[in-house]
C-alpha cells in the first residue's frame, strides 16, 4: 500500500476541477489543464471540504506502484493551475550572460558563438540583471526538461564553478594543480 496514495488533495480555493469519465480538468488562475487517469485502476471522488481522493479499485501490485506516483502528478498539475512552477537559474563566468529575443533565448556562454535556446510554448522565461534567468510555467515536467536542456548548454565544471546552474545548486569544486 502506499502512504503517498492514500493522503487527500487539498483543491486551491481559486481552482476548480472537474472529473468526467476517465479526466480531470483542472482550471485555475495561471491556466487549465487536462490529465488522463486509468479508471480501471483508479477511482476519483472530490469530498466537500475541497479535498480530492483518489483510490485504488483493484489492490494488486501494478496498481500500488502506480498510486502514490499518480497522485503526485495530480498534485504538481494542481499546484501548475492555481500558482504555477518556477526554476531559477544562475550563469557564473566572466561575460557570461543572457538575452532574451522574442521566443529564442540567446546565451553568451564563452564559446566562440551565441548559443541559442527555442522557448516551448507554456513556458515564460524572464531574464533578471543578464545573469539569472527565470523559467516559470503551470506544467511541471516541462519547466524541469527546459531547465534541464539550458544547464546541459554549458554545465559547471569543478574548479572554477564557470557555467549554469540552479539556484541553490552545490557544486564540488576540486583543487586546481600545485606547483
Amino acid at each position: 500500500m502506499s502512504k503517498l496514495g492514500k493522503k487527500p488533495i487539498t483543491i486551491p480555493k481559486d481552482t476548480k476541477v472537474k472529473i468526467e469519465n476517465g479526466k480531470l480538468l483542472f482550471t485555475g488562475p495561471k491556466g487549465s489543464k487536462e490529465l488522463t487517469i486509468n479508471d480501471k485502476i483508479f477511482s476519483t471522488t472530490i469530498v466537500e471540504d475541497k479535498n480530492l481522493i483518489l483510490k485504488l479499485i483493484k489492490k494488486n501490485e501494478k496498481g500500488s506502484v502506480l498510486w502514490g506516483t499518480t497522485r503526485s502528478v495530480i498534485n504538481s498539475a494542481l499546484i501548475g493551475v492555481s500558482s504555477g512552477h518556477e526554476k531559477t537559474l544562475e550563469l557564473s563566468g566572466v561575460g557570461f550572460r543572457a538575452n532574451l529575443k522574442g521566443n529564442i533565448l540567446n546565451l553568451q556562454i564563452g564559446l566562440s558563438h551565441d548559443a541559442s535556446y527555442q522557448i516551448p510554448e507554456g513556458i515564460k522565461v524572464t531574464i533578471e540583471k543578464s545573469t539569472i534567468i527565470k523559467i516559470s510555467g503551470i506544467d511541471k515536467e516541462l519547466v524541469g526538461k527546459v531547465s534541464s536542456e539550458i544547464k546541459n548548454l554549458k554545465p559547471v565544471e569543478p574548479y572554477k564553478a564557470k557555467g549554469i546552474k540552479e539556484r541553490g545548486q552545490y557544486v564540488l569544486r576540486k583543487e586546481g594543480k600545485k606547483k
